[in-house]
């Protein structure tokens, strides 16, 4: 009887390792896709054409004859990492305060330690409260417009629906949270860190402030491209990208003044 209550014991308490094993888990699919994401969209800065090949590679418009592709490839994608989404922060809230008087002792006691990886920590707690609202409202426009993304659409939701606020805070928490999140998870689990606990720690945290830098800029400059883009295409906002457009024109343009001849 006591070997079962000892076992039954042993396995409650690995509960709570198995549910932080799956937190990390989900926190580094989530975080590489992040990078992953944050280079697709910043193709924008090579030209609306290379954006467009990107949408419609995502589409998997390759499988298809007419090349038109297949928006519930991108629905799919996105329920994908919408779930993610959903269980990752679900598993995150049991470290967070619940309550202000916790809040305001947490609070207290980083004044008083002033420890870097527990600032580190508290702004993964503010900016993950800040994603839970404005990331789900993010997915669930892209979960429900699986195949609006394009040059002109993309950055008709940017300026003509007025969502660069949305997209410019969720920038910086995205990024804040990801990188914050990937440099614990090497001091967590002991990646890179090698046999120099200390160096390690200051060289991880060189690599974290530099890749925030790099996904910033590069977010800033790739919202920047989008809304110069939005505010040109604001009267025909809604039109979608058409490449072969202009070429179709230019085409015709000669056989038009041939006939006006």
């Amino acid at each position: 009887m006591e070997r079962l209550i000892e076992n039954d014991n042993v396995k409650k308490s690995r509960i709570p390792a198995r549910l932080d094993l799956a937190q990390s888990g989900t926190g580094l699919v989530l975080g590489l896709f992040m990078w992953v994401h944050m280079m697709l969209v910043a193709s924008i800065l090579l030209g609306k054409g290379s954006f467009n090949f990107v949408a419609k590679f995502m589409e998997l418009s390759f499988l298809s004859s007419t090349g038109e592709g297949f928006p519930a490839a991108v629905f799919f994608a996105v329920l994908g990492v919408f779930t993610l989404f959903i269980i990752h922060a679900l598993l995150g809230v049991r470290k967070f305060p619940i309550s202000w008087k916790q809040h305001a002792i947490i609070r207290q006691q980083m004044g008083m330690m002033k420890h870097d990886d527990t600032n580190l920590w508290y702004i993964q707690v503010v900016t993950a409260f800040i994603m839970f609202f404005l990331g789900s409202v993010h997915l669930f426009i892209m979960l429900t417009h699986p195949g609006q993304i394009d040059p002109y659409l993309s950055a008709d939701r940017v300026i003509s629906s007025n969502m660069w606020p949305l997209y410019l805070i969720l920038l910086f928490a995205v990024e804040l949270h990801g990188t914050i999140g990937l440099y614990r998870l090497c001091m967590k689990w002991g990646w890179f860190t090698g046999d120099d606990y200390r160096a390690s720690r200051e060289k991880l945290k060189m690599w974290k402030k530099r890749l925030t830098i790099f996904f910033l800029t590069v977010g800033l400059l790739a919202l920047l491209v989008f809304s110069i883009i939005g505010i040109r295409h604001k009267d025909q906002a809604g039109e979608r990208y058409m490449p072969h457009a202009t070429v179709e024109a230019v085409d015709a343009a000669p056989a038009d003044e041939q006939d006006t001849e």
